[in-house]
C-alpha cells in the first residue's frame, strides 16, 4: 500500500463510501470556500488537529468525536491534501500519531489537480456521522524537546532543520514574505543541518523522485536506520520531510519535534546556534 496517491487515484475513488478527501487550510477556510476538488471536506488546521486549550493535540475523546463527526471511522480510508501543501503532511502526521491504519496524501494537492484541467468545486458534501474507535497511538514519531536537547552532539543522531535558508541561518524567525514572527530568537537548534522542505517538491508541489530525495537527505543521512529529528517553525515543513523520508524511501527511525523553532527559539536557556 502506497500512502501517495495521485490525481488519478481520487478521481476514480470519488465515489468510494470508505474513502474521505480532506483538504487543510492554513488560514481559516479561504481556500477551501473559494474552490476545492469535489467531494472534499474542508478542515482548518488548528480547529481541526489542535487541542481548544492547550498548544498539544486533542484528547483521544476530543479526537475520536471529531473524526466521527466528519463521517469516519477507524477503517475509513483518509486521503489529504493542504492548501499550502505541507498542511497535508501535517494532518497526515497527526493521524499516523493518533494511530489511524490508511492515512495517505494526494500527490500535488490541489495545484496539480488545477494544471491537469479537473473540476472545482464550492459544494460542500454532506457526511453521515459515524462511530470511531481509536488505534494505537505511534509515540515514536514524535519527540519532545528533551529529545531534541539530548540529541545535540549525540553521535548517530542527525538534526534536520526544514526552514528556509533566512530562517536556518538567523536572518528571520518566519517565512520570507511574511511577517517575521514565530520565536522571540533567531537562530537554529546547534548541529541542524539544512534541508529546505521544498527542495523535496517539484514546481508543481508534487514530490521529486525517491532517487532525488535520497540524494538531497542523502548528504546528511547515511542510513535508513539512522536516527533522525525534523524540525521547522511550527512542524508543518518538518512532516513533510517526514513522509517524503519515511513513506517514499523507507527510513525507519524519523521523529518529528512539533515544538519547533516557536517553542526553542522563546524558551529560556536553550542553546542556539547562528
Amino acid at each position: 500500500m502506497t500512502s501517495l496517491v495521485n490525481c488519478d487515484w481520487v478521481a476514480k475513488h470519488s465515489s468510494d463510501p470508505n474513502v474521505r478527501l480532506i483538504e487543510i487550510d492554513w488560514d481559516g477556510l479561504q481556500d477551501y470556500e473559494a474552490g476545492h476538488i469535489p467531494g472534499a471536506l474542508g478542515w482548518n488546521w488548528k480547529a481541526a488537529l489542535w487541542d481548544p486549550l492547550e498548544r498539544n493535540f486533542p484528547s483521544d475523546e476530543d479526537f475520536a468525536a471529531r473524526l466521527g463527526a466528519a463521517g469516519i471511522s477507524a477503517d475509513t480510508t483518509v486521503v489529504f491534501y493542504g492548501a499550502p501543501v505541507q498542511f497535508g503532511t501535517y494532518a497526515w502526521w497527526v493521524f499516523k500519531l493518533f494511530g489511524h491504519a490508511d492515512v495517505r496524501l494526494l500527490d500535488g494537492g490541489k495545484v496539480r489537480w488545477r494544471l491537469e484541467g479537473r473540476p472545482i468545486t464550492q459544494d460542500i458534501p454532506k457526511v453521515d456521522v459515524s462511530s470511531y474507535t481509536l488505534g494505537q497511538r505511534a509515540g515514536h514519531i514524535r519527540a519532545g524537546r528533551d529529545d531534541v536537547m539530548k540529541a545535540i552532539g549525540e553521535t548517530g543522531t542527525v538534526i534536520l532543520d526544514h526552514r528556509s535558508l533566512e530562517e536556518y541561518s538567523g536572518e528571520r524567525v518566519g517565512l520570507p514574505g511574511k511577517p517575521d514572527v514565530g520565536a522571540e530568537r533567531y537562530g537554529r537548534i546547534p548541529g541542524a543541518r539544512h534541508v529546505p522542505f521544498d527542495s523535496l517538491l517539484n514546481g508543481d508541489t508534487t514530490f521529486r523522485s525517491p532517487n532525488e530525495i535520497r540524494e538531497i537527505a542523502g548528504r546528511f543521512v547515511t542510513s535508513p536506520q539512522q536516527p533522525v529529528i525534523s524540525y521547522c517553525r511550527l512542524a508543518h515543513r518538518a512532516t513533510l520531510a517526514s513522509f517524503a523520508m519515511t513513506e517514499l524511501l523507507d527510513f525507519e527511525n524519523v521523529r518529528v519535534y512539533d515544538g519547533s523553532w516557536t517553542e526553542w527559539g522563546s524558551m529560556v536557556g536553550m542553546p542556539i546556534e547562528r
